[in-house]
């Protein structure tokens, strides 16, 4: 069984969001990542709405529906505040019961995620909402440092999976220390490791291209890469249809990518 490609579509909605209408049209977009072959749509609903809305999020949710195939991965930070007709996350997920639901610590004065949780800080907020979303047979994940603590306390706190933050890995990619991008990679191959043996599955994402993606593929239990700025920056040149066909190569000649050794 391959990696699932999961498509984030955030930045499909900040450039509709850029002008009045609805154009480019999410559900239109959504609709043809999975024509060409895209595994599950992902989204992450901010309470500034810069980019997905909550009413996109439920139009997804009853597009996905009758796609069991297709599964719908709904990102965000669990303790944002309800904002307009932001209604926080919990509530969003209670209302469109996405399959998985990747709980992000990120605030609004991010311009992206950039880190992990602190499991130590926030293991008593988070208990609670992790047991609600998994009273709705949502699974739950977790944005994770690949931290070897942090993980076994995302598995004592009953989380589904973990999202391992690809962003150091990425950034050291092009850098002119080999030693820190091996080094990034085998903290991310134990942190996997660990993981799986303690049952629970591994998702990663951030800043994952095609360029970085072949290497990281090959980490040992990966079940799904959520990708968005870089395949909608691909996308531009490439098509599409295109590009997906390509990141989906790179996931199906991983080498026994979820094999444990």
């Amino acid at each position: 069984m391959s990696i699932a490609l999961s498509v984030n579509l955030n930045k499909i909605a900040l450039i509709r969001n850029s002008r009045e209408g609805n154009y480019p049209d999410l559900m239109e977009h959504a609709r043809a990542c999975i024509s060409h072959g895209a595994n599950g749509i992902t989204v992450h609903p901010r309470p500034d709405q810069r980019h997905v809305r909550p009413g996109d999020v439920l139009q997804l949710a009853e597009l996905l529906k009758p796609l069991p195939e297709i599964e719908f991965n709904v990102e965000g930070n669990p303790f944002a505040a309800q904002k307009g007709d932001y209604p926080g996350l919990t509530a969003l997920a209670e209302s469109a019961l996405p399959d998985q639901c990747t709980l992000v610590p990120d605030t609004d004065h991010q311009l992206t995620s950039d880190h992990g949780f602190d499991l130590t800080k926030t293991a008593d907020k988070l208990l609670p909402v992790i047991e609600k979303l998994k009273s709705l047979k949502i699974r739950v994940s977790l944005f994770m440092d690949p931290i070897p603590e942090q993980i076994e306390l995302a598995k004592q706190l009953g989380a589904d999976r973990i999202e391992l933050y690809t962003g150091p890995y990425a950034a050291a990619w092009n850098s002119s220390a080999p030693d820190t991008l091996e080094n990034l990679y085998q903290q991310h191959r134990r942190a996997a490791l660990l993981a799986t043996e303690l049952g629970l599955g591994v998702n990663a994402g951030h800043d994952l291209n095609l360029h970085n993606l072949p290497r990281f593929s090959t980490i040992p239990g990966l079940k799904e890469v959520s990708i968005g700025h870089a395949l909608i920056v691909d996308a531009i040149t490439l098509g599409l249809a295109e590009t997906i066909k390509a990141y989906k190569a790179i996931l199906e000649s991983a080498t026994n990518p979820q094999e444990i050794s």
